[in-house]
């Protein structure tokens, strides 16, 4: 039977090897932590502050939690040596379709792909 209110929310995120637990019930965290430990062989690392190249911020007194792939995009910039490149709000355009057909094919190609080429084609990035 399920309960008429339900005031728990929790998530369980695995990729690969790792598991992240998110909710906002700690004896229920605990609980479902404690029942993984006896069909699996785990360690505790602990609070997250990254998964998947995704920083994790947390206000608990505010009960707030946000996410930004800020490290990522300077990883990208830097990989295409636009690490000094200037920062703004690049607005999107509602309605553009990307389709395979519209990556680079060659070496060459891909080499030439920098974020002004999407831009100029109506596609926007918000870079913080």
């Amino acid at each position: 039977m399920v309960p008429k209110t339900v005031n728990s929310i929790d998530f369980l995120i695995t990729y690969s090897k790792n598991i992240l637990l998110i909710g906002n019930d700690v004896k229920m965290l605990a609980d479902i932590k404690a029942w993984l430990s006896t069909q699996f062989s785990m360690k505790d690392m602990g609070e997250a502050s990254y998964i998947l190249s995704i920083k994790i911020y947390r206000d608990t007194s505010r009960r707030m939690l946000w996410l930004t792939q800020s490290s990522y995009i300077e990883k990208v910039l830097k990989r295409f040596t636009m690490e000094h490149s200037k920062r703004g709000l690049l607005l999107m355009r509602h309605g553009v379709k990307l389709s395979k057909k519209q990556s680079p094919k060659t070496d060459e190609e891909l080499k030439s792909v920098r974020i002004g080429d999407l831009e100029a084609n109506g596609i926007g990035l918000h870079v913080i």
